[in-house]
């Protein structure tokens, strides 16, 4: 009689890296971006993947026209994949600490008044002293930053809102002015200031949803007892200060910014700051981290390096908040 041949399953393995690609492609749901994101060809992205799913011995990943989803063999594998790659960063992170290593990159956010017009300039700074450390920036709302720090994309932000979540820790650095910016041959360009009320006749660019800016002005117009936003003359949304700008010089209305993000165009003239009357509209820039997750050394010295000079500048004080939390 024949013996039975037990049947051989062959051993499942993968790699660090292809687990890496892996997860950028579920988490951008996109083989393009997760290319981009991993700096490597599409197509190579694509047979990392494949390589990954034979060597695992099942699909992965499900490509429906331009969407890509993970099966449920994919979710598995990503929820563990998440948890090895962190507890790779925590090696990665302690063994630089442990050398004193001061190279490589920080990843940080800023949301859009100090991602466009504070932070480039003080990244230049940082680079003087930390000269083989390179910064990579990422602009986008408030809301944005603040939601790829608690994702852990980012290991920290700066934003101009206060979001208080309870994982995030934040402090605060620079002070910013909101003043209406209207254009140079406005009728009222040769006044100081408007009252709330002539501020709702005015066809008016608002900011879209997650603006740092605009939670900041919702919150002066709701506090000053006035109508509130509701009332604005509301001609136009845009995403950014820089298109709020320019939608003002090209007379499409006027708006509520930062005074940091109109330097060069009051400078040259195009365009002219007022106040509103008996509304003085100020607030905070705070940088913020995730107290859930591991501060690398590059990061600290990011931080250290933030804190420092905005005390040095004597733009306001840190908030006594222990960032290494």
């Amino acid at each position: 009689m024949k013996k039975s041949i037990p049947y051989k399953i062959s051993p499942i393995d993968f790699d660090l890296r292809q687990l890496e690609i892996f997860c950028r492609v579920v988490e951008l749901a996109s083989f393009s971006k997760a290319a981009d994101a991993v700096f490597l060809a599409q197509s190579s992205v694509s047979e990392r993947i494949s390589t990954l799913e034979r060597m695992v011995g099942t699909k992965l990943i499900d490509r429906l026209g331009r969407n890509v989803v993970p099966t449920k063999s994919g979710k598995l594998l990503y929820k563990q994949a998440i948890r090895l790659l962190e507890i790779k960063k925590g090696i990665c992170l302690e063994m630089q600490a442990f050398l004193g290593i001061k190279q490589g990159n920080v990843h940080i956010g800023g949301s859009t008044i100090p991602g466009e017009y504070i932070l480039p300039g003080v990244i230049g700074h940082f680079r003087e002293k930390y000269s083989h450390v390179s910064v990579t920036l990422t602009i986008g709302n408030s809301s944005e930053i603040e939601g790829k720090v608690l994702e852990g994309k980012l290991e920290l932000g700066i934003v101009g809102s206060k979001n208080h979540h309870k994982n995030l820790v934040r402090y605060r650095l620079w002070e910013d002015e909101l003043v209406l910016a209207i254009p140079s041959q406005h009728r009222w360009a040769k006044r100081q200031g408007v009252s709330i009320k002539e501020l709702f006749e005015e066809p008016f660019i608002l900011r879209k949803e997650g603006s740092g800016t605009l939670k900041i002005m919702e919150k002066y117009l709701h506090a000053s007892g006035s109508k509130g936003m509701d009332f604005l003359d509301v001609v136009a949304r845009f995403g950014t200060s820089t298109s709020v700008k320019e939608g003002i010089k090209g007379g499409l209305g006027v708006s509520i910014l930062s005074s940091r993000a109109l330097n060069t165009e009051l400078e040259t003239g195009i365009l002219k700051a007022l106040r509103i009357d008996d509304l003085p509209m100020t607030r905070s820039f705070f940088l913020i981290t995730d107290n859930r997750r591991s501060v690398s050394p590059l990061c600290r010295a990011m931080i250290d390096f933030l804190l420092t000079t905005s005390n040095k500048n004597k733009l306001v004080k840190p908030e006594p908040v222990n960032v290494y939390n």
